[in-house]
């Protein structure tokens, strides 16, 4: 048989960042990017208890990006997108704007592509 290695039973978790682009929505000033970064602070969950997001989370935003970063806790992309979905719903913007990833660590807001089907209404 051959030995058993040490293993650790928790492994550290490293510090994972998650961006979300407004670019679309910002630039045509109808996304808010500020009340969106506060709707983030006040409904991330840590431990259980939502607006205390202490050491391990960290929210900033720049001009059209908002970023989330995370150390020490475990964290899913899908709850960034479940509460950006949220706030768009808040918003009433959520019948024009998705949620689209756009890599491992980063969503996208773009707006529904509508002119493509009114086209094709037109053709028929």
């Amino acid at each position: 048989m051959a030995p058993k290695g040490s293993k650790s039973k928790g492994k550290a978790r490293k510090q994972m960042k998650f961006v979300v682009k407004c670019g679309a929505p910002v630039d045509d000033e109808i996304f808010d990017i500020a009340s969106f970064e506060k709707f983030l602070h006040d409904r991330i969950k840590v431990n259980g208890k939502a607006g205390q997001l202490g050491e391990s989370v960290s929210i900033e935003r720049d001009t059209s990006n908002v970023t989330v970063t995370v150390k020490g806790i475990q964290f899913s992309k899908r709850y960034i997108k479940y509460l950006t979905k949220k706030f768009l719903k808040k918003q009433q913007l959520r019948d024009y704007i998705r949620v689209i990833s756009d890599s491992k660590n980063a969503y996208d807001l773009r707006y529904f592509n509508i002119n493509n089907e009114e086209a094709e209404e037109e053709a028929e």
